[in-house]
């Protein structure tokens, strides 16, 4: 059965509710910190694998999980913070009672300054109530807040791409539509921004508000704010939900401000310096490869020590690697380019094509060989085969073993080159720099 909010019964059981809360809040709030707590560490590791693995989507989505679960966690912390300040101060006004200025005895500067400023200990627990029951409220109201960006933002993405890519090859219908949803959609940010920061005041002009009203009836599915509408209205229709709403905008902004601080210990090195003559980044050596999350960096070799007579090295496969392959033997280059997402019910001529791919490779593997040179020092190393293979942490690239007959112990650099066509002449790119030390195993 249904309960009429209308009724008298339903206003008072929720001004039962109301009363009892901060049971329910405390409860959530520390279920919620918890889980939070738990699930930051692998998300970090699936945006690292995706942004190893160059997939946008899923790199966008994981940094709106991200980004979501640090403001509800920062703000839950503080709530909890508060809602325990208030029990404690809950708990002294019964043993204390209400401020007894009289009792303290000070100077009557001081004795109209604090009556003035603070008032009785009721007010200042009423206060604390106020804070703790909002700042829970808000805590989930900025989460919406940040999908509603993210949806704007993926809206003009989607327009773009669907119907202003390309345009010189569909009609011209399309890019004009194109042109009339990307422009509203822009607008609609403007006015939509505009009517947020002046809390509602494209909506109390009488002129703009004709403007502003179709704008608005659209952003309200776009931003899906037809889900949180009721609670934004119920917190900034008082002078309290006002002054609070504008002091986190600037909060959030300070903290990501601190955040960004990071620590220098040299004027001239740094920990997360690439690898050159002078510097060994850790993720260039396969030894340093132990945890979820991480990956080699465009290329890598097993230690910073080597006593084999042979040296492994490993290239990170990417999209750029093949784009570069295809620019280079422009017959590689297929019809139809499969990268990226597919369905695998689909049936479709690519997968009648298994054996003519199959027969590519090696024309494929050849042209890679043909692409990258390496040095030692001063000794060049071309044409080396290469095999594709699984490293560490599931990372796909081409492995090939440089022999080291020719090299001296001590001190060495590889260095990594990649061809490329100018017009007739073939020409190479620096792409990394190793160092190692090299001693013979007696």
């Amino acid at each position: 059965m249904r309960n009429n909010y209308r009724t008298k019964a339903f206003k008072l059981w929720l001004d039962k509710l109301q009363q009892e809360s901060w049971q329910l809040e405390l409860i959530i709030s520390g279920f919620s910190i918890y889980g939070l707590s738990q699930v930051f560490e692998p998300l970090i590791v699936f945006l690292n694998i995706a942004e190893n693995e160059k997939n946008i989507a899923v790199i966008i989505l994981l940094f709106i999980a991200l980004t979501s679960c640090t403001i509800l966690m920062f703000t839950l912390l503080l709530h909890v913070v508060l809602r325990g300040l208030w029990i404690g101060a809950l708990g002294l006004r019964y043993v204390s009672g209400d401020i007894d200025y009289k009792a303290l005895n000070y100077r009557p500067k001081f004795d109209r300054y604090l009556r003035r400023k603070i008032g009785s200990f009721d007010k200042y627990i009423s206060r604390l109530e106020d804070y703790c029951s909002v700042l829970f409220a808000i805590s989930f109201l900025l989460i919406f807040y940040i999908l509603s960006i993210f949806v704007t933002f993926g809206a003009i993405v989607a327009i773009s791409y669907f119907l202003l890519n390309d345009y010189k090859d569909r009609p011209i219908v399309f890019f004009v539509i194109g042109l009339i949803l990307l422009f509203f959609v822009l607008f609609g940010m403007l006015f939509t921004f505009i009517d947020f920061v002046t809390q509602g005041y494209l909506k109390k002009n009488k002129w703009l508000a004709k403007i502003y009203f179709p704008f608005y009836w659209a952003f309200s599915y776009l931003t899906l704010s037809f889900l949180y509408r009721p609670l934004v209205h119920n917190f900034i229709d008082n002078r309290f939900g006002k002054r609070l709403s504008i002091l986190l905008v600037p909060v959030y902004f300070i903290l990501i401000g601190i955040t960004s601080f990071s620590f220098n210990r040299s004027n001239y090195f740094s920990s997360s310096d690439t690898s050159n003559t002078f510097t060994a980044n850790k993720f260039n050596y396969d030894e340093n490869i132990t945890e979820k999350g991480m990956f080699i960096r465009n290329a890598s070799i097993p230690s910073k020590i080597i006593e084999t007579r042979y040296l492994p090295v490993f290239i990170a496969f990417s999209e750029t690697i093949e784009d570069a392959i295809f620019n280079f033997n422009h017959a590689l280059k297929p019809d139809k380019d499969i990268r990226g997402y597919k369905s695998g019910i689909v049936f479709s001529d690519d997968f009648l094509s298994f054996r003519k791919k199959d027969s590519l490779k090696t024309v494929y593997m050849r042209t890679l060989s043909e692409m990258y040179k390496f040095k030692i020092d001063s000794i060049e190393y071309k044409n080396l085969e290469f095999i594709f293979t699984e490293h560490n942490n599931s990372q796909n690239g081409f492995e090939t073993v440089i022999s080291l007959d020719s090299i001296t112990d001590g001190k060495h650099n590889l260095r990594i080159y990649r061809a490329y066509k100018h017009k007739d002449s073939i020409k190479y790119n620096w792409h990394q720099t190793i160092p190692f030390w090299y001693f013979k195993k007696q």
